[in-house]
């Protein structure tokens, strides 16, 4: 149970929150949007606060605010994208984006009211919160991850490492006419390939 002051703290994050949500959608300038994105950001990790989650708080504002959204930052201000001509013909997947957001908002409904109307749902899909004076928040989280879920985690960090490897694979562009670095060939020089003797004329160069 909230106290007075945990109650005004929950609803000025909230609010903060949700205005700055809907800022990110409605804002004509990118920059104002990741600005409004951040901040949204920070007050999530004041809700993760409140709830006693300090871990997930950290984790918010040092991974996302301080390298995603900041590197976003830097590349919508540094790059001249035509945000307009990218605007162009959205219009044609507005029905397939209703359509998604229908689903998800009737999976959520759907979701909440079971834990409305059956409560004790929550006990047979989730793990038991130990108490937290005798186990921290990071303790029982690192836990759950690197022992009951440590094969997915290890799975999770394997897609990552190809999503990583594709994009790499998939913008790579080689030019011709640019001088590239072989480390097989040169691990493979021998003295035969690695030099060369030429005689030159006196009073010519090469």
């Amino acid at each position: 149970m909230l106290t007075g002051l945990e109650a005004a703290f929950f609803y000025l994050f909230a609010f903060i929150a949700v205005a700055s949500a809907f800022m990110v959608i409605s804002s004509r300038n990118p920059v104002h949007s990741v600005l409004f994105l951040i901040l949204t950001f920070f007050n999530a990790a004041g809700l993760f606060m409140l709830t006693g989650a300090e871990f997930l708080a950290m984790i918010l504002l040092v991974v996302y605010v301080g390298a995603v959204m900041v590197l976003f930052l830097f590349v919508v201000m540094m790059l001249d994208v035509d945000f307009a001509e990218m605007k162009q013909g959205a219009a044609q997947y507005a029905p397939i984006g209703a359509s998604v957001g229908i689903i998800l908002f009737f999976e959520l409904v759907i979701v909440l009211g079971g834990y409305t109307f059956a409560p004790q749902l929550a006990s047979t899909v989730a793990k038991h919160t130990p108490d937290l004076a005798t186990r921290s928040n990071t303790a029982a989280l690192g836990d759950i991850l690197y022992t009951d879920y440590l094969y997915y985690f290890q799975i999770s960090g394997l897609v990552l490492l190809v999503a990583m490897i594709g994009a790499i694979v998939l913008t790579l562009r080689h030019k011709e006419g640019v001088r590239r670095q072989s480390i097989a060939a040169q691990v493979g020089r021998t003295p035969a390939t690695g030099m060369e003797i030429r005689k030159v004329k006196s009073g010519e160069g090469i």
